[in-house]
């Protein structure tokens, strides 16, 4: 019998073991499946804790997740086909869950499937490498309880780590004299911590729009954020404002390249996140930046060189949960001999066609056709449960207006679900005067 590695026990690790959940299922024999997680429980960065830094076995601290995050696009858009949300909570619920509503429907389609047994926790792959004359992974393995390192073989690995946890963290003149505290968005937990503070948040992606607006929503006295080439533009409340790149700091004296200056009191980077797999043999591992379409890795997921190591996740996303799931069931496939890859020279070409018309897409709306394409062309080929493709294309550019007319307002929409066709209700309370993110308090009803 054939072994399988799959390494993370996230969104995407988790979507790989409902993979090969649903084919064992429907009566078909599947491969020993292992699956390795360095945190003590499943969820990847959806497993919130408080710590930063470093974790408790001196390893960097995987999550990012901060408390008040509440999802930025509809839940509509990353529904499982095989689990809507009307089954997990018994009822249609509003389109923008907090943290905790979301941890729980990811964890519950996992713990229906039993997905438990197949997971080590606490686990942490060392190294992985490639051995031609046995055509086998030897992947090392830490159990983090004080044993010594050991290996074991694999015929193949899925890489589900994501890509959101080792920061890029830039420097800027005098950051080192800085008296108050400059941190990354991967460090960032608590908007209270900035109540009453003057704040520079640099950056203009989903992590400096959205910690803004948690900032500010939690008391910050003002919010300055810094973009490098083009404000985000949206219409934002009292307190936060957009300038250009930042120059330097002198003492508390923020100077940005357009003359003007703030003083402030803390300093949030949300200038990214690294592709970094320290891990994986140089002869195995991915190099790409944040990207719709990443290179070597055919369909998104299989490793041109050595197809039998697959990546899951690794693409800029508009689309998530369901994607992964689309990855998930086409590796799954082509381990069990239902799907085959074509040779090296054509896969590079089919890599090449997604990067030409990418290259062509002129901004979110296409890009948003551009992912949705993607999907579906993962799904054509495989037996994942039927759901309206078309339908979160047309959420996802409704999200997109509905944001240009209320940044603050967006997250109290509805929309309706592409799996069952049920229309989700208003939540109690609008977003920007809701303090409480517990998932008793969102699943209220008056």
């Amino acid at each position: 019998m054939s072994r399988v590695a799959i390494i993370g026990a996230g969104p995407s690790g988790l979507a790989q073991l409902q993979a090969f959940a649903a084919a064992r299922a429907s009566g078909t024999d599947i491969p020993e499946v292992v699956c390795f997680e360095k945190q003590s429980d499943w969820g990847g960065l959806w497993n919130y804790t408080w710590r930063t830094g470093l974790d408790e076995q001196g390893d960097p601290v995987h999550g990012s997740m901060y408390r008040y995050l509440w999802s930025n696009g509809p839940k509509e858009c990353l529904e499982f086909a095989d689990y809507p949300f009307d089954e997990h909570f018994g009822k249609p619920i509003p389109s923008f869950p907090p943290r905790a509503v979301l941890y729980d429907y990811i964890t519950g389609r996992a713990k229906r499937s039993d997905m438990r047994r197949h997971i080590r926790f606490n686990t942490a792959v060392r190294w992985v490498s490639f051995d031609e004359s046995t055509d086998s992974f030897t992947v090392t393995l830490d159990s983090r309880d004080g044993a010594e390192l050991h290996t074991e073989e694999f015929d193949y690995v899925i890489v589900a780590t994501g890509h959101f946890s080792i920061p890029n963290v830039p420097d800027y003149p005098g950051f080192d004299t800085f008296p108050g505290r400059v941190l990354h968005s991967h460090d960032f937990r608590d908007a209270s911590e900035f109540a009453g503070k003057d704040l520079l948040v640099m950056g203009s992606s989903y992590s400096a729009e959205d910690i803004a607006l948690q900032s500010a929503k939690y008391g910050a006295k003002s919010v300055t954020i810094s973009y490098r080439s083009t404000p985000m533009g949206f219409g934002w409340p009292d307190g936060i404002s957009e300038v250009p790149g930042l120059v330097r700091m002198e003492g508390r004296v923020a100077h940005f390249t357009d003359g003007s200056t703030r003083e402030v009191d803390s300093i949030i980077l949300c200038t990214g996140y690294r592709h970094n797999f320290p891990f994986i043999a140089d002869d195995l591992r991915l190099r790409t930046a944040n990207v719709l379409c990443t290179p070597n890795l055919y369909k998104g997921v299989f490793w041109v060189p050595n197809p039998k190591l697959m990546y899951l996740a690794m693409q800029d996303q508009y689309y998530t949960f369901n994607m992964f799931d689309a990855q998930a069931w086409y590796a799954r496939d082509f381990i069990l001999g239902r799907v085959s890859v074509p040779s090296r020279e054509e896969m590079r070409g089919d890599i090449d066609g997604w990067q030409a018309r990418l290259e062509a897409c002129n901004g979110p709306m296409e890009e948003i056709d551009y992912q949705a394409d993607y999907v579906a062309d993962l799904l054509k080929e495989v037996d994942y449960p039927a759901f309206d493709l078309d339908l979160t294309r047309d959420h996802f550019k409704t999200w997109e207006h509905h944001k240009e007319e209320s940044i603050t307002g967006y997250r109290d929409r509805s929309f309706t679900s592409p799996c069952t066709g049920s229309s989700a209700p208003l939540h109690h309370t609008p977003w920007w005067n809701e303090p409480d993110d517990s998932l008793a308090t969102f699943l209220r009803t008056e």
